[in-house]
């Protein structure tokens, strides 16, 4: 950019999603002016935050297994924890920020958050569901403060089950109790 005489400088900048501030300078020179003149540019910083890409909920399938929750940050460190009943569900020791693997609830080696966003991810592992109800789970994702996000990790409805002890039985002449053990997850009726 260049100019003559009296002149408007316009500043802007790209999108900064750091949590930290940044500054550049710029500088004006002038013809027959020895000595040029700056100024010092600073650009807020982005609030520190914590999303989860999947928003508030997200299914899991009956079987159990492995899911992996996803989100965006600029946090130095996050940490993750079940709030509430896990159900036997358990979360990874180690969660990925920015490509780098980090120890739950550790700050992240380089702490790029301080000058943009990054993408994180962390695996839980569930069980599988053998009840015919559905089993909620809630996962928090925080940064060691005031700062977090939860989603609840929805898990289907098993399969219904009836099974019995025995497939024949036989009643004494005195007519005295043969039992049979009825094994299910669900209610049932006898005919």
């Amino acid at each position: 950019m260049s100019g003559s005489g009296n002149g408007v400088l316009q500043n802007t900048g790209s999108v900064h999603t750091g949590r930290n501030v940044r500054t550049g300078t710029v500088t004006v020179t002038a013809t027959g002016v020895a000595a040029p003149k700056t100024y010092k540019v600073t650009q807020e910083a982005k609030p520190e935050f914590i999303s989860i890409d999947n928003g508030a909920d997200m299914a899991a399938d009956k079987a159990g297994g492995k899911v992996t929750v996803t989100g965006k940050s600029n946090s130095a460190k996050l940490g993750f924890s079940w709030v509430g009943e896990a159900h036997n569900g358990t979360i990874a020791a180690t969660y990925t920020a920015g490509g780098t693997s980090t120890d739950n609830g550790e700050a992240i080696d380089g702490d790029p958050g301080a000058s943009a966003e990054y993408n994180w991810s962390v695996e839980l592992t569930l069980p599988a569901n053998d009840t015919v109800e559905q089993v909620d789970r809630t996962l928090k994702v925080d940064n060691g403060g005031s700062v977090s996000q939860q989603i609840v990790i929805e898990q289907t409805a098993g399969d219904a089950t009836l099974s019995l002890s025995k497939a024949e039985i036989t009643i004494p002449a005195d007519g005295s109790a043969v039992s049979v053990n009825v094994t299910s997850n669900t209610s049932w009726t006898v005919s």
